[in-house]
């Protein structure tokens, strides 16, 4: 196992999380109780090494890794019978029905395995992607893919929350924009007393039905331009001002 360990020992170097850690990694207790000790402390170094807080848990896959505000499972075949295929893919279609994000990794050392593998794929239908399947050479190499399988995943949920905040900024700032520009063509009116307006009294709709004492009381703005105001929003000389811009 010492090749793989030293072949690529933390793929959360490019697919950073956070500073604080990856996330949190659950594994299946009867999973763990299956496989080799070598192997689980492999797996064990690997996720200190990445960040990830281990737990064992009766979970329905053997894996379910939360990391980028996401979740993803994992059921782990690290030994292919290609005599006894039917009770993986039986598991398969049930959990493929509970999780949205689910990835299969199969070790198929050999070409026995991996033709069995081949064959079966077709044999019980399976859907192209539905879930993923993933086969790996070795164990170690296996494990290495789930991480970097789950680091992806929450680094474009991140990205996309990311998106997401940035675009709702640029219309906040795009209806201050707006807000201000309707405000200040009201006539003695300036970006100040728009700001003003905005934190104390809020929407346009509101300040529409603003009286002058209201403004006065919540705004530092002077009566003559609060008057101004009521004004512009009940005066129809106002309203079609040629001053409006």
């Amino acid at each position: 196992m010492a090749s793989s360990w030293s072949r690529s020992n933390s793929p959360a170097r490019d697919l950073a999380i956070s500073s604080t850690g990856s996330g949190v990694c659950m594994m299946r207790n009867g999973w763990r109780d299956e496989q080799h000790p070598s192997l689980i402390n492999f797996i064990t170094s690997f996720l200190r090494a990445n960040s990830f807080h281990l737990n064992f848990v009766p979970i329905a896959p053997d894996f379910i890794f939360n990391c980028g505000g996401i979740s993803i499972a994992f059921v782990f075949v690290t030994n292919w019978d290609c005599n006894s295929v039917c009770a993986i893919y039986d598991r398969v279609q049930k959990l493929k029905n509970q999780f949205a994000h689910l990835y299969i990794v199969v070790a198929l050392p050999t070409k026995e395995q991996n033709d069995s593998f081949v064959c079966s794929y077709f044999k019980y239908r399976m859907v192209l992607g539905r879930p993923i399947f993933v086969p790996v050479q070795n164990l170690e190499m296996g494990f290495e893919k789930i991480v970097k399988i789950a680091l992806a995943r929450g680094v474009c949920k991140q990205q996309d929350a990311i998106s997401k905040l940035k675009l709702k900024r640029q219309r906040a700032v795009e209806g201050m924009d707006a807000f201000r520009q309707v405000l200040t063509s009201i006539p003695s009116i300036d970006n100040h007393d728009a700001n003003a307006l905005n934190q104390a009294i809020g929407s346009i709709e509101a300040i529409s039905r603003a009286t002058k004492d209201q403004i006065l009381e919540k705004t530092d703005l002077s009566a003559e331009k609060a008057e101004i105001i009521t004004r512009f929003f009940r005066d129809p000389k106002y309203y079609l001002s040629p001053k409006i811009i």
